[in-house]
């Protein structure tokens, strides 16, 4: 049974950072881009980074640019996401998700796979 595991998340300040991880039991790991997503209450699941297969490329949402860094581990199963200089505006929960193959990796069913999530709080 695949599973994707989200760990990282807390309450912070505003300016603070938190570095979000993912392990994931699928095989191969490396075959998968990694993506992270986020929802905030009423509101719509929404991109925030993705990493290729090999690490090589990275995208990331507009909103995010300059205060992320999506990683991968393939040895560890694991992907990260750095994020920094957060603003209360960037609460929600974080989701990381597999995606055997995507075109359009910024939409949420392109992805096979999805964590339960991971609660982020930013105070003002």
């Amino acid at each position: 049974q695949v599973q994707l595991v989200e760990s990282g998340g807390g309450l912070v300040r505003a300016g603070g950072s938190l570095r979000l991880s993912c392990t994931a039991s699928i095989s191969p790991f490396s075959s998968y881009a990694m993506g992270w997503f986020r929802q905030a209450p009423g509101k719509e699941r929404e991109f925030v980074a993705v990493i290729n297969w090999s690490g090589g490329s990275t995208f990331y949402a507009d909103a995010m640019r300059g205060r992320c860094t999506i990683s991968r581990d393939d040895a560890k199963n694991t992907v990260y996401l750095q994020m920094d200089s957060l603003k209360p505006k960037d609460t929600a929960v974080y989701y990381c998700a597999a995606a055997y193959y995507s075109r359009n990796y910024y939409l949420p069913s392109e992805y096979d796979y999805w964590g339960q999530g991971t609660q982020v709080t930013v105070s003002s």
